[in-house]
């Protein structure tokens, strides 16, 4: 694989071609500083491919076809870092599918790639912590089958960069700034602070992410001349038809930039 592209669509094919996950944050790193410095200039207009490149393991099942976790001891942790670890490394690809998929079909300023680009290089990074943490406890990545589902979201909303904006940050990981605190809530009780404190880093991150797909998402409404609440009620039906369910974490929500009106709470 050559490292010598020369737009930011090519660096992110070539991140999402490196099926090995080592090669993938490094060249998210290369390519992210190399956009960032402007030793990348121009945005391009390469096509992703529609599946990114994965490692021999994990064993990818289907979701209904997944053991059932255990939640308690090292045990329970270990497959708790394990799946948010997998979670991880298809948002350092779904990070750089955004910016490929629609920089040929949608004009998007330059603003949105740094977005973009700098979200990947924060999944790379949450991808390292929970990796280092899960040697912690004598585990590595790939170790426990992992579900093969998460890229169905970006399959699903390959058509059409607001699905996009709807689907994966607005809703996928809204819910992660739900949910994680009370996951950090009960390994606090158990005595497990170094978990504790990579998933503070993951959460604190999140947050950005998620105001990153609102702002982009109303900046798209506004070019297409609609009401963003009323769009994205609209989208978030036909996409995740089953609803949102609480309880939501409505200060993250709100300072993410998603008042409570957008989601029920």
């Amino acid at each position: 694989m050559t490292e010598a592209v020369r737009t930011l669509t090519a660096a992110a094919c070539a991140v999402l071609q490196a099926a090995d996950p080592a090669d993938k944050i490094r060249l998210t790193r290369l390519y992210g500083e190399a956009w960032k410095s402007g030793g990348l200039a121009e945005v391009g207009g390469d096509l992703p491919p529609d599946r990114p490149a994965r490692p021999p393991r994990p064993e990818l099942l289907p979701p209904k076809d997944m053991p059932k976790r255990s939640k308690g001891g090292t045990r329970g942790r270990i497959a708790l870092l394990h799946a948010l670890a997998h979670i991880e490394l298809n948002a350092i690809d779904l990070a750089w599918d955004i910016v490929a998929r629609f920089a040929a079909r949608e004009s998007l300023p330059r603003e949105f790639y740094d977005d973009w680009v700098q979200v990947a290089i924060d999944e790379a990074l949450h991808f390292e912590l929970l990796e280092r943490r899960l040697a912690d406890l004598g585990a590595a990545y790939g170790d426990l089958p992992a579900h093969d589902g998460l890229w169905q979201a970006a399959t699903a909303t390959a058509g059409d960069v607001l699905d996009r904006l709807a689907l994966v940050p607005m809703t996928h990981e809204a819910r992660g700034l739900d949910t994680t605190p009370p996951t950090m809530a009960r390994l606090t009780a158990n005595g497990d602070a170094e978990t504790v404190a990579v998933l503070d880093v993951i959460y604190r991150d999140e947050i950005t992410h998620v105001a990153a797909g609102v702002r982009w998402f109303r900046h798209m409404c506004e070019t297409r001349g609609l009401d963003p609440q009323a769009d994205y009620d609209a989208r978030l039906a036909r996409l995740y038809p089953g609803g949102l369910k609480g309880p939501f974490n409505g200060p993250a929500r709100e300072e993410a930039g998603m008042p409570a009106g957008w989601y029920g709470g």
